[in-house]
C-alpha cells in the first residue's frame, strides 16, 4: 500500500467522521430548537394561525392518488377535498354557511391535532385575566354569548340594551356623536359577567383566527349582523398625510405612533337604525389589514380587478348587500362601504313604526301602488328609499309582470316573492342602464321599477317608458325638492338630446309624473315620510278673445288687443306647466292628510283596482275628502274611451 493510498483512505475516513459529526449535531440542534418552541409563544394567535393555514394547505393540495386508498374512501376524501375548497372560496364571499364550515374545521385541527387545551389557551386570549382583554378581546366575548341567544340580531340587542346609538360628547370634542367607546365596552363586560366553557373560549379563539385569514378583519361578525351596514377607512389619517406630517410636526406624529390620533385603518363604522355609529374600540390595526379586507369584500361573482386605473368597484355579495369598495389614487385612501337590506322587515308597517296616522298613511300609499300611480321616492342617502320602495311592492296586484333596473343588485324580490313573473336587470361593464331599460321593453313587464334614476339616460329612458312601455313605473331619485325633481329628469331628458326645448321636455316630465313620495332622516337618525306629493299638470287653455269687435273705440280696441298680447307673452316666456300640492304631511310627530287627490287620478285610480280595493278607496276618499270631492264618482272608462259604470264581479281588470 503505497503513501498515496494511505492518505486517500485517511480523506474518505475524515469526512465521513465530519459528515457524521454534522449529522449529530443538526439533530442535536433541532431538537432544542423543538424544545424551545413549546413555550408560551406556540399557543399564540399568530402561531396558531399558521399552523392553520398551513394545515389547510396540506389539505387541499394534497394528492390523493399516491396515498393508496381504496376506492371508497378515495372518493370520499375527493368530495371532503372538494368542499373545503369550495367553503374556503364561499366564505370570503359573505357565504354565512362555508363560513361556518371552515370554523367547525379550524375547531377540530386547533383541538384535535395542534392540543389547544383549557391549561394554554388563556395564552392566546388571556380569558382568566379580565384587566388583560382588549376592547377587541371583551367584544368579541358579548358578541359570541349574545349571538348564542340572539343569532344575528346580537349587536342590536347589544346596542338597545345599554342605549349606545346615543348622541354622545367626546373628550376633546366640542360637538355630540355617535360613537361607541372602549371604555364603554369593558363596563359592559363587566356588567355582563360572562362565564365561559373551554368549548366557548376556543370558539372565540377560533373567530379571531378566521378573520385574520379568510374573513374580514376586525368587522367579520359585524358585518353578519342584521345592520344597516358597515364601512371601513372613511375617517382618520391616510398613510399618505402622515408622510407630510413627519417632515413638519414631529409631535403630531408621535401621538399617531401611540394612536392617539385615529388613523385611517382605525376607521370602522356602522349604519344602524339610520344613524352612522363609529366604533372606536375597532381596528383592523394596519393599513395593509384594511388593504386585505378592501381587495377581497367585493369579489363575489369575479366584477374585475379594482387597479390603480380602474379605482371603484359597486358589487353584491353573496348575500345580498351591496358592496362599494374604492382605492387610491381614486380615493385618498382605501375604504369599503357594504349595505345590507333586510327583506323580511321591508313592510310599509315596519317603517311607519305605528306612529300618530301611521295607518291611514300606509292605507293611502297603498292605494297609489293598487291604482297603477307613477310614483318616485325621493329623500338623501340613507334615509330608507329602498327599504320603503321594497315595501310597497308587496302591494302590486300578482297578475302583473314585474321588471327591475338597477346598478347592484339589492331589491332581490324573489326571495320574498318567489312564485311571482319577476325578472331583475343590472348595469355591467358592457351593458349600459340604458341598453337594459331597452331589452325590458321586449320581456312582457307590466310594472317596471327602477332602483335608482342616477344617470341621464336612465332619467331619460324611465320618462319615455311610463308614457308607453309599461302600465306604471316605481323609482327612485335623490332629489331635495318636487320643483328639483321635475327640473333633474327634465335636464336629464335634454342632455341626452331627446329634447331640445326646455318647456317641451318639462311638460314630458309632469306629464306622467303622478306622486312623489318624500323621505327623511333627521339629525338623530330618525327616518320618516315628510310629504306625499301630487303633480297637477296645468291644462294649456286658450285664453285668447275676439271682445276687441265690440269695441267702438280705438282706445277700447288696443286695450283688448293688448290682453290677449298677456296672454301670449306669458305662455312663451314663462308659462306654469304643473303645480305639486301635499296630500300627506309630517307635522309635529304625526301624519296628516291634507288636500284631496284630483278627480283625474282618483278615476284612473279606481279603473286599476279590482272590486273591494275601489270600495276600500271609495270608504277612504269618503273619510278624509268628502267634503272636497263631491263629484268624483267612480267612473270607469272602458279601452274605447266609452263610459260604464262599475265593474262587476265577472269583469277582468
Amino acid at each position: 500500500m503505497t503513501i498515496v493510498d494511505i492518505l486517500l483512505i485517511l480523506v474518505v475516513v475524515g469526512m465521513a467522521a465530519f459528515l457524521l459529526y454534522y449529522y449529530v449535531k443538526k439533530k442535536k440542534n433541532e431538537k432544542v430548537e423543538e424544545t424551545i418552541n413549546v413555550d408560551d409563544k406556540t399557543y399564540t394567535l399568530d402561531k396558531m394561525k399558521e399552523f392553520v393555514k398551513k394545515r389547510l394547505n396540506e389539505i387541499t393540495k394534497v394528492n390523493l392518488y399516491d396515498i393508496g386508498l381504496s376506492e371508497e374512501e378515495l372518493k370520499r376524501r375527493k368530495n371532503k377535498k372538494y368542499e373545503l375548497k369550495k367553503a374556503l372560496k364561499g366564505c370570503t364571499y359573505g357565504d354565512v354557511n362555508d363560513k361556518k364550515y371552515v370554523k367547525e374545521l379550524i375547531y377540530d385541527i386547533l383541538e384535535k391535532e395542534y392540543g389547544v387545551t383549557e391549561t394554554n389557551i388563556s395564552k392566546a386570549i388571556p380569558f382568566d385575566i379580565p384587566s388583560l382583554l382588549t376592547a377587541q378581546d371583551k367584544f368579541d366575548i358579548l358578541i359570541y354569548a349574545y349571538k348564542k341567544e340572539f343569532g344575528y340580531e346580537a349587536l342590536t340587542e347589544l346596542i338597545k340594551k345599554y342605549n349606545l346609538a346615543e348622541l354622545k360628547y367626546m373628550v376633546g370634542e366640542a360637538k355630540p356623536s355617535y360613537v361607541i367607546t372602549e371604555d364603554e365596552i369593558s363596563e359592559i363586560y363587566e356588567k355582563e359577567n360572562i362565564a365561559l366553557s373551554f368549548s366557548d373560549k376556543l370558539a372565540v379563539v377560533v373567530q379571531r383566527i378566521y378573520q385574520h385569514y379568510k374573513g374580514y378583519s376586525s368587522i367579520d361578525e359585524v358585518r353578519d349582523m342584521n345592520i344597516d351596514g358597515v364601512s371601513g377607512g372613511v375617517s382618520g389619517l391616510p398613510e399618505s398625510f402622515l408622510s407630510q406630517v413627519a417632515q413638519t410636526d414631529g409631535d403630531y406624529l408621535s401621538q399617531v405612533s401611540e394612536h392617539k390620533v385615529p388613523r385611517a385603518c382605525d376607521s370602522i363604522w356602522i349604519f344602524f337604525q339610520g344613524k352612522s355609529i363609529r366604533l372606536a374600540f375597532l381596528s383592523f390595526g394596519t393599513e395593509a389589514e384594511l388593504k386585505r379586507v378592501c381587495q377581497n369584500i367585493y369579489k363575489y361573482n369575479n366584477p374585475g380587478q379594482l387597479s390603480d386605473t380602474n379605482g371603484y368597484k359597486i358589487n353584491e355579495m353573496k348575500d345580498g348587500s351591496r358592496v362599494v369598495v374604492v382605492r387610491p389614487s381614486f380615493s385618498e385612501t382605501w375604504a369599503f362601504f357594504v349595505r345590507k337590506f333586510d327583506v323580511k322587515r321591508s313592510t310599509l308597517e315596519q317603517w311607519f313604526k305605528g306612529e300618530p296616522g301611521s295607518d291611514e298613511s300606509i292605507e293611502l300609499l297603498k292605494f297609489l301602488v293598487k291604482g297603477a300611480r307613477i310614483v318616485s321616492i325621493t329623500g338623501e342617502q340613507g334615509c330608507g328609499k329602498t327599504t320603503m320602495l321594497m315595501g310597497m311592492i308587496e302591494n302590486i296586484y300578482e297578475t302583473m309582470n314585474i321588471r327591475v333596473q338597477e346598478t347592484a343588485f339589492e331589491l332581490h324580490l324573489r326571495r320574498i316573492y318567489p312564485t311571482r313573473n319577476i325578472l331583475t336587470f343590472r348595469e355591467t361593464d358592457t351593458i349600459s342602464g340604458q341598453e337594459g331599460l331597452d331589452v325590458q321593453k321586449k320581456t312582457d313587464g307590466s310594472v317596471n321599477i327602477i332602483g335608482e334614476v342616477a344617470t341621464d339616460p336612465v332619467a331619460s329612458w324611465m320618462i319615455q317608458a311610463a308614457q308607453v312601455a309599461s302600465k306604471f313605473t316605481l323609482f327612485t331619485h335623490h332629489a331635495k325638492t318636487f320643483p328639483n325633481l321635475v327640473t333633474a329628469l327634465r335636464n336629464s331628458m335634454l342632455r341626452t338630446g331627446v329634447f331640445k326645448n326646455e318647456k317641451t321636455a318639462e311638460e314630458q316630465v309632469v306629464s306622467v309624473l303622478n306622486f312623489d313620495i318624500h323621505l327623511t332622516k333627521d339629525f338623530r337618525g330618525k327616518r320618516y315620510v315628510e310629504r306625499i306629493t301630487e303633480c297637477i299638470p296645468v291644462e294649456d287653455k286658450n285664453e285668447y278673445t275676439f271682445d276687441h269687435r265690440k269695441e267702438s273705440t280705438l282706445e277700447g280696441k288696443f286695450d283688448k288687443f293688448f290682453d290677449n298680447a298677456t296672454h301670449y307673452f306669458t305662455k312663451v316666456t314663462d308659462r306654469q306647466l304643473y303645480i305639486h300640492r301635499n296630500i300627506l304631511e309630517y307635522v309635529d310627530g304625526e301624519y296628516i292628510i291634507t288636500n284631496p287627490i284630483t278627480e283625474q287620478n282618483l278615476r284612473e285610480m279606481r279603473n286599476n283596482m279590482d272590486e273591494a280595493d275601489m270600495e276600500a278607496f271609495d270608504r277612504f276618499v269618503e273619510r278624509h275628502w268628502s267634503n272636497s270631492v263631491k263629484n268624483a264618482n267612480p267612473v270607469m272608462v272602458n279601452s274605447n274611451g266609452t263610459r260604464r259604470g262599475r265593474p262587476s264581479k265577472n269583469d277582468n281588470i
